[in-house]
């Protein structure tokens, strides 16, 4: 930054600081743009003032990655669930109607547990590559894992290969990051770019493109597995769209995708690490982790033995039927996205939307554990329509929590953290939906509801510090 630049917008600011200061009280910020690239931002604390100097970002629009990353991972997700129903049922026995749930089941489980246990040590070093300022990093790495596993998958399908193949897919994309470090990546580059005040809204809107990519790939995936030619076997074409629209998405990230880099200076600070604040901003980041890990075990787990369950009588869902069912879920996104904005209007705490999210998905999930027809599963569906509004909203208040030049190291915990839990709950969720098969089979639901209803008590504890916190700031002011 220019020297002249710096001192004069030293001398205007610090007259306002100090006005501010003397009438509003301490603990304040002040933000003042220099020109059309630089700004300073001026915040003070019992008249010591902390000068931060920083160059606005330009991000080139990350939503084409998002969009046709979630598309093709629509595609994988149905033809997976296909094959892997088609080829269990070859090999058990047509005398015990529950052996190949067992294998499925079992086959999942593995699967996923190496989907979480594998990107841990390779996410990290990309989170702290991402943090360093290379930020497309975190996002171009697991998409060549994914690439290459999802042609792995091409290959089964193709070649007729057993699906415990597809054991050696999540190694591939996990040490290449997997989704942690690519999901994270996203988060990052698209917190860096927008203000606090934005920040929710901004990363909700990310997540509905997701959504809406995952609604219009389910939709589609379940009559693509189901198109084949007398030289091309049933999900080939499925797969293939798969895998090319992967590629796109590396060659779009690698060569379109365009980052400015992040110029920090700050002075006088008093801070240390990655925390902003004070050592009450560490409770809120320790309460948020246990509401977010606690709120993520119900979800995943409820909806990986869901995937199952549909699969089974009453139900015994076809590939179109699958493709309609992972759509129902992916909507869900959109309905999440709406409602934010409605409660956000209306200006509704973010400590407030996440309980309301997170009511909405233990409702739901308790009433899928009675579904015996289509119709039902729908309508359990429908009550979850705000169950995506808990985790970016966490996500948001989290990186109001840490520095900025933290947030992908901060993502990176978060989502590993996911990850470890999930360890531990997959293959309890497994032994419980085999061991409750012939008696309750929907138990497992109630399990999640009964997790979900736990989570929110941490984030209540957020909203009422949170509200007193506002409260004495208002009274300070006044």
């Amino acid at each position: 930054m220019p020297t002249g630049l710096y001192e004069t917008s030293s001398a205007a600011i610090r007259l306002v600081v100090m006005s501010l200061n003397a009438n509003c009280g301490a603990n304040k910020a002040v933000v003042l743009s220099c020109d059309s690239n630089r700004a300073v931002m001026m915040s003070y604390a019992n008249k010591a003032v902390v000068k931060t100097f920083y160059t606005k970002r330009t991000v080139k629009h990350v939503e084409p990655v998002v969009f046709c990353a979630q598309m093709a991972s629509s595609f994988f997700d149905t033809g997976l669930q296909m094959v892997v129903k088609q080829q269990s049922k070859n090999v058990t026995r047509p005398s015990d109607p529950h052996e190949d749930q067992n294998a499925i089941a079992n086959f999942y489980m593995t699967f996923n547990m190496l989907t979480k246990f594998i990107p841990i040590l390779p996410a990290l070093i990309l989170a702290r590559f991402g943090d360093r300022g290379h930020r497309k990093v975190p996002i171009i790495v697991p998409l060549v894992g994914y690439s290459l596993s999802r042609a792995l998958f091409l290959l089964v399908i193709w070649l007729d290969w057993r699906i415990e193949v597809m054991y050696v897919a999540p190694v591939i994309h996990g040490l290449c990051g997997g989704f942690s470090s690519y999901w994270a990546g996203v988060m990052a580059l698209v917190s860096i770019s927008t203000s606090e005040e934005e920040r929710s809204l901004r990363i909700m809107r990310t997540e509905l493109v997701y959504g809406i990519a995952g609604f219009l790939g389910s939709l589609a995936s379940g009559h693509l597995f189901q198109l084949y030619t007398v030289g091309m076997k049933q999900g080939v074409l499925l797969a293939s769209m798969s895998v090319a629209l992967y590629i796109f998405c590396l060659l779009y990230a690698t060569c379109i995708l365009k980052v400015s880099q992040i110029t920090l200076e700050r002075r006088e600070s008093t801070s240390s690490g990655i925390i902003t604040h004070n050592g009450y901003d560490r409770t809120i980041i320790v309460l948020l982790f246990v509401s977010g890990i606690l709120y993520d075990v119900a979800v995943a787990g409820g909806v990986e033995i869901l995937s199952i369950y549909v699969l089974k009588a009453p139900l015994q869902w076809s590939a179109t039927e699958v493709g309609y069912g992972n759509a129902a879920g992916s909507l869900i996104f959109i309905t999440s996205f709406l409602g934010m904005k409605f409660f956000t209007r209306f200006a509704v705490s973010d400590a407030s939307m996440i309980m309301i999210g997170m009511v909405s998905f233990m409702t739901g999930i308790y009433f899928m554990t009675f579904v015996t027809t289509t119709a039902m599963y729908f309508l359990a569906r429908s009550i979850m329509l705000f169950a995506l509004i808990p985790m970016p909203t966490i996500r948001s208040l989290l990186s109001k929590q840490v520095r900025g030049t933290s947030y992908g190291m901060t993502f990176i915990c978060l989502q590993l953290s996911f990850r470890l839990a999930s360890l531990a709950t997959t293959p309890i969720y497994t032994k419980i939906y085999a061991s409750t098969l012939d008696t309750f089979p929907g138990f497992v639901f109630t399990l999640s509801s009964i997790i979900t209803f736990i989570s929110i008590i941490p984030i209540s504890v957020v909203g009422c510090h949170t509200a007193k916190q506002e409260n004495y700031e208002r009274i300070q002011g006044n």
